[in-house]
């Protein structure tokens, strides 16, 4: 572990929170005019992956230990299904607004993420 401090990151706290109550949501919306069962697994999937794996001196309980780079990937996860299932199943209006929250989430995710590299 490096010897940097992690970040503040109360704010893209907030906004990757957002992010990922919308992912919970669109995702199995979308995917349950085509499986159901695979509408669940989605949520356990997006639910269930970073709540095992985490980054130690990232979160406070780390269940399952993985490098910085794993914790980004599943946090791209989580942006990536937001903004595809939201285009999938809800109107463009509310997509774009998925997206706008999406790119504003991984921008003010960077330094974290940087910290996430450095400190593995």
């Amino acid at each position: 572990m490096s010897s940097t401090p992690r970040p503040d990151d109360r704010v893209a706290s907030a906004f990757r929170f957002a992010t990922e109550l919308v992912a919970w949501v669109a995702t199995p919306w979308a995917l349950a005019t085509h499986s159901v069962p695979l509408a669940v697994l989605s949520v356990v999937v997006l639910i269930g992956l970073p709540t095992l794996f985490s980054t130690p001196g990232d979160k406070r309980n780390v269940i399952v230990a993985v490098p910085g780079a794993v914790t980004i990937a599943l946090v791209l996860l989580q942006l990536v299904a937001a903004v595809a299932a939201s285009w999938a199943a809800w109107p463009v209006f509310a997509a774009v607004a998925v997206s706008v929250l999406a790119v504003v989430t991984a921008v003010l995710e960077l330094p974290r993420w940087r910290w996430l590299l450095t400190s593995t």
